[in-house]
């Protein structure tokens, strides 16, 4: 359902139209799944049209279906927004402001004394001070492209290391960048705070930062483990 919202979305921000090779590498599926998503939505009544080879376009004025939420859905996309709202990058925070001024524009009209009178709320926080702009990270993370970091850890030992970043985890109090770096050959976790100095490279790395999410997966020995390897090794 996500990946059918995911075309919706694509057809509806262009008017050209868009190859079912450009939807399948953008969602990272197979042309053939998007031949049957696309199927699908069309059964749905969705207009789309176009055809394999040449492309998909989204009709003029479709929009989608009012957003249908239950009370506990709506509080947790708020207490979320909130949340990050408060303790996401810059970038992050105005697109957490903007996402609940949209919600509190399309929710149901029973739902809307929840808006007034909310039951939850995200604490405040301090904020978190990082050498480097998380934005360009996550930038670098969707555009597969490498990095150049000089690191420092808990020891004040410094190192240069070109890594490939696929994951940006945040935390109360720091954020950790996930990666695969080429010195170690290895998945490695830096503190964004312990960053001295970040360069994008232009050169990307091979793999998606899915592909990289399930390796990494698969070689942790627990979710905790991730706030362990804080410092470079």
């Amino acid at each position: 359902m996500n990946r059918l919202f995911s075309i919706i979305q694509i057809l509806r921000s262009t008017r050209q139209p868009v190859k079912a090779a450009e939807l399948a590498q953008r969602l990272e599926v197979s042309q053939r799944t998007i031949y049957r998503d696309i199927a699908e939505l069309q059964a749905q009544r969705v207009p789309i049209q176009g055809e394999a080879g040449i492309g998909y376009v989204l009709q003029k004025g479709f929009d989608l279906p009012p957003l249908m939420l239950t009370p506990d859905e709506l509080e947790a996309a708020l207490l979320g927004a909130q949340w990050v709202a408060s303790r996401g990058d810059s970038e992050l925070m105005r697109g957490a402001h903007s996402l609940i001024e949209k919600i509190q524009q399309i929710v149901p009209q029973h739902l809307r004394p929840l808006l007034g009178s909310p039951t939850v709320t995200a604490a405040p926080c301090p904020p978190v001070t990082d050498r480097v702009d998380s934005g360009l990270l996550r930038k670098a993370i969707r555009e597969r492209n490498k990095l150049q970091i000089l690191y420092e850890d808990e020891q004040g030992r410094s190192s240069e290391r070109i890594v490939w970043p696929f994951l940006l985890a945040y935390f109360e109090s720091v954020r950790l960048l996930c990666t695969w770096c080429e010195l170690r050959q290895a998945f490695r976790h830096f503190r964004t705070d312990r960053i001295l100095s970040l360069q994008v490279l232009e050169e990307r790395h091979p793999q998606t930062a899915t592909q990289l999410y399930k390796q990494w997966q698969a070689e942790e020995p627990t979710p905790d483990a991730i706030i362990l390897p804080a410092s470079t090794r």
